[in-house]
């Protein structure tokens, strides 16, 4: 019996509804919370309890004292933050700590440290893990930073120091653009992460995103679950993701995982938490970031290696070790996920929120889906537009790619725009099926937005559903 007894899921939408399937399975009661937006979502229908938290324009996920009274008035000994919204503020996790509630994470203390890029890029150099040339730590202005772009060389990268998901970065190819954009970047840093704190690092041009699952436990127990490739994204956001990365060598991959495994070692780390790095052209890796938390493209690492990440979260949270030593976890075959979003690619990505007509999901062998939405389900305005992530597995390269195909033409999901058609046209490009890419992959490849909906009975079953309604007089 684990001494978690009952959990708060303190998120929404896919990632909720997966913690509350590990919940069912290892008899914990969940605990859900939603806004006004929320009361029919998916996650609310499926736990145990569910709480409402009031009209998003409270605060609603981001609101922590709520989130906590919640959690004990319903008496919840857990809360688990999924990622986004509070999952990496270190103010949540010790506002846990210090109401009796164990927070599913690493201690607020290595949140805060993880978070501020400066204090980590230190930590990593003092364990001898490499990172990107750059500044010693926060710039006092443009003048300080131009002798370090000097230095380094151009082109380099203005970066918040408390920043994330792509937000406070400007690539600056000389002088006169670090000038433009210094301030720029100091003040998307103030509105997005409130912090004024910006650095400097060598920009590594179109690399591999490279990023490595690990897990540890209170009893000094460290291991890795093999790599992710995050290369396909746009604007620094990720669309596919990879187990493993089809680029790397094993010599490469050996590297990388223990170079994962020393960083998290040496910050002390406990609970699930990603290791990223970027990888040149030349071969060389260099340490970009660690995040705190469970990430979204975790279900991959869970296809190739077996191993249920959230489960092992709630065990680590529960003062257990880790269930698997290092020579215990293997890897199997290739997961590749999709995010599916509710966006219009020939629209410059444009939200699409709407009401879902039609939704169900595909099967066959390899293939999981972690979604939200429903038919008839109603997706808000207020929140993030991914509604589903697509999982594909297979034993091998080419047949993950015929299955994922297969797959992503069997999805069916009516009434908004999605970004299917935009994975149908990467997945099916020549360059993306050699599995050698880098970040640079979708702006050289602006002619794959120009994609359309592949499924030529929509049309049809559109002219269908306005014929019935005029029948009846609706």
């Amino acid at each position: 019996m684990l001494p978690i007894r009952k959990l708060l899921i303190a998120n929404r939408g896919e990632i909720a509804v997966r913690l509350i399937r590990a919940c069912a399975e290892m008899g914990i009661t969940s605990v859900a919370v939603f806004t006004d937006a929320d009361r029919h979502a998916l996650h609310v229908k499926k736990a145990d309890e569910a709480y409402s938290i009031g009209p998003d324009t409270m605060g609603g996920y981001l609101n922590m004292h709520r989130l906590i009274n919640v959690a004990r008035a319903a008496g919840c000994d857990a809360a688990h933050p999924g990622y986004g919204f509070l999952s990496e503020n270190p103010d949540f996790a010790a506002a846990c700590a210090a109401r009796g509630i164990r927070f599913v994470g690493p201690s607020a203390a290595v949140i805060r440290s993880m978070g501020d890029k400066v204090a980590a890029r230190a930590a990593m150099i003092a364990a001898g893990v490499p990172v990107v040339p750059g500044s010693d730590g926060n710039l006092a202005d443009v003048e300080a930073a131009l002798p370090v772009a000097e230095k380094v060389g151009y082109p380099v990268m203005l970066k918040a120091t408390n920043g994330g998901g792509g937000r406070g970065i400007r690539l600056c190819t000389d002088p006169d653009s670090l000038r433009r954009n210094f301030d720029r970047v100091r003040s998307e840093a103030t509105r997005a992460f409130g912090s004024t704190d910006i650095f400097l690092e060598k920009a590594i041009v179109n690399p591999r995103h490279i990023e490595v699952q690990i897990l540890a436990d209170s009893h000094g127990n460290v291991t890795h679950l093999f790599e992710r490739d995050c290369s396909i994204q746009r604007r620094h956001q990720k669309l596919i993701e990879i187990a493993p990365s089809p680029q790397l060598s094993e010599e490469q991959r050996a590297f990388v995982c223990e170079a994962a495994v020393t960083a998290a070692r040496a910050v002390k780390y406990e609970n699930a938490g990603t290791v990223e790095f970027l990888m040149d052209h030349d071969g060389s890796f260099y340490f970009m970031e660690m995040n705190t938390r469970l990430q979204v493209e975790h279900p991959i690492t869970e296809m190739i290696t077996g191993v249920d990440i959230v489960q092992e979260q709630l065990r680590v949270a529960a003062g257990l070790p880790l269930r698997y030593r290092q020579e215990d976890i293997t890897r199997r075959g290739y997961a590749m996920e999709f995010r599916i979003n509710a966006e219009d690619p020939e629209n410059d990505f444009l939200p699409s929120f709407g009401r879902i007509t039609r939704y169900f999901a595909p099967g066959g062998p390899g293939i999981r889906t972690d979604g939200a939405i429903y038919t008839g389900y109603q997706i808000p305005p207020h929140y993030d537009s991914m509604c589903a992530k697509l999982i594909c597995w297979a034993l091998d390269w080419d047949l993950l790619l015929a299955r994922a195909d297969r797959a992503l033409r069997d999805i069916g999901v009516y009434g908004v725009k999605t970004t299917i058609p935009y994975h149908l046209a990467i997945l099916n490009h020549p360059e993306f099926r050699t599995g050698v890419f880098d970040t640079g992959f979708i702006g050289a490849h602006p002619e794959l937005t120009q994609v359309h909906e592949a499924r030529p009975n929509r049309n049809l079953a559109v002219v269908i559903a306005a014929a019935l309604a005029a029948h009846h007089g609706l």
